[in-house]
């Protein structure tokens, strides 16, 4: 089982690697915006961007999951590829040309001018290139290839980077350049994958579709596209919402605070980047459960670290000059700090969610998903209306930590019916009191940012204590 986990370690880091990478070049990305744009021109952005979001879900249809399940057991995987490559070319051709045509309306839905439309015909291209490169990047995924697909998106990203400094910075295109950016950046990606889709789609160029093997892909494809929409709806609603219930511009300010969160959910993609592949693999193993179990709590252990600095450190951060007058954050955003604490919470739940995962993929009852999701869906909804009007963005940080902690809640008990773990239950209760204790010494010394440091240096100590405890 150690065996295991530290295999799962070494390819959690390897997938890390870009992840971070990608994260956090983004995240540079962030001054940037909020320094060249106006918070109402990155409202509008983020807006584009949150609808492009819920498209790919339907532009993928959840193949990706499709072939990473059928493709890790099947005699022939090169078919499994094969249908699910052409499946997404044509449904990324066919709604990609309808968002194309449709631009004005689609703009008048999501909350933007239709002036602004022309934004989502850019948005149609990026999808289309997307999804064309989902299917080699999950077959990567499958095969752990990791430093290649490490690779890959190390170098999208760095496109993608450039190419907003240049088009925005240099050209002074204004926010149509981010979107040029992310076409340029997912040509390259599609480009770098293309020895991969080539030893595929030339290995049998008599390929006909097997319809009994495309009906049951589909079948469990399918609750992947609801859940997956209403799991953006958890992260995205909120911006459609603030457009209409506040302006564009504070859809801009809670953007640039939200996008602090990146910090958070660059533990949470580097795990299920290696975790989905590695439970499909292990689950025959005698000790399958036990391992799974012990999963949980690294990675709890490990996460509320993050959860704990991020929170404790990065206001002083923002704030601090980094270069002469130069912040993390323009001023004109400094307001929305508030709602980190919530976002970075609201990631540290979808964590959990991640790990629970499990039971609904090994037991092939992937439908719970979509009404696990729909209930987070509806909390986010529920509370953003209920909140929003009243406490203004810090209403949406609330709405992302509540809906995220219920998804994760309602597919812990899910799976403990159809799959069930003990879990290492004394160890997560002493590393949620150990978080609470050094939430509540942090205060009674006043946020001091030499207690915060030192509070943070012993926390991994600690932690390693718990973890190593023998269970009774």
């Amino acid at each position: 089982m150690a065996k295991d986990i530290k295999r799962l370690g070494k390819e959690t880091l390897v997938y890390g690697t870009s992840t971070v990478l990608a994260r956090l070049l983004n995240f540079c990305l962030v001054p940037f915006y909020t320094y060249y744009l106006i918070p109402g021109e990155y409202g509008i952005i983020a807006t584009v961007f949150a609808a492009v979001a819920l498209f790919n879900v339907v532009f993928l249809f959840g193949m990706d999951q499709s072939y990473l399940r059928f493709a890790s057991d099947a005699p022939d995987k090169n078919k499994v590829f094969r249908q699910c490559f052409y499946g997404v070319l044509i449904n990324g051709a066919v709604l990609g040309g309808l968002l194309w045509l449709l631009n004005e309306p689609a703009a008048r839905l999501i909350g933007i001018t239709t002036q602004a439309g022309y934004l989502l015909k850019l948005a149609a291209v990026i999808l289309f290139l997307d999804v064309l490169n989902m299917i080699p990047f999950t077959k990567l995924r499958l095969e752990r290839r990791a430093w290649y697909f490490a690779g890959v998106r190390t170098a999208s990203i760095v496109v993608n980077v450039l190419g907003n400094i240049y088009f925005i910075a240099v050209l002074h295109k204004g926010i149509a350049s981010i979107l040029w950016a992310n076409i340029f950046a997912s040509l390259a990606s599609l480009l770098l994958l293309s020895p991969v889709v080539y030893s595929e789609l030339k290995q049998n160029y008599s390929f006909s579709f097997d319809w009994k093997l495309e009906k049951e892909m589909l079948s469990f494809a399918w609750p992947f596209v609801p859940s997956g929409l209403a799991s953006l709806f958890v992260s995205v609603i909120d911006k459609p919402i603030l457009v209409h219930l506040a302006g564009p511009e504070q859809v801009g300010i809670y953007q640039a605070n939200f996008k602090i969160g990146v910090f958070m959910m660059l533990i949470v993609s580097m795990f299920d980047q290696a975790w989905r592949p590695f439970f499909l693999a292990h689950a025959k193993d005698e000790d399958a459960k036990d391992t799974f179990a012990r999963v949980l709590s690294c990675f709890a252990a490990l996460a509320s670290w993050v959860l704990l600095g991020l929170i404790f450190l990065m206001p002083d951060i923002i704030q601090s000059n980094l270069l002469g007058s130069f912040h993390l954050i323009a001023p004109a955003y400094w307001k929305g700090m508030s709602v980190i604490p919530f976002v970075l919470g609201g990631y540290f739940c979808y964590g959990l969610y991640v790990n629970f995962m499990v039971g609904p993929v090994l037991t092939k009852k992937t439908r719970v998903l979509l009404w696990i999701t729909l209930l987070g869906a509806a909390v986010s909804i529920t509370t953003n209306l209920t909140l929003v009007p009243h406490i203004g963005i810090l209403g949406a940080g609330w709405a992302v930590l509540l809906s995220y902690a219920a998804m994760a809640a309602a597919l812990f008990c899910f799976t403990q019916r159809v799959y069930p773990i003990s879990y290492e239950y004394k160890k997560l209760a002493a590393l949620a009191v150990l978080a609470a204790v050094t939430v509540a010494i942090n205060q009674i010394a006043g946020s001091s940012l030499v207690v915060k440091i030192v509070l943070l240096a012993c926390y991994p100590l600690v932690t390693s204590l718990i973890l190593r405890r023998k269970a009774a």
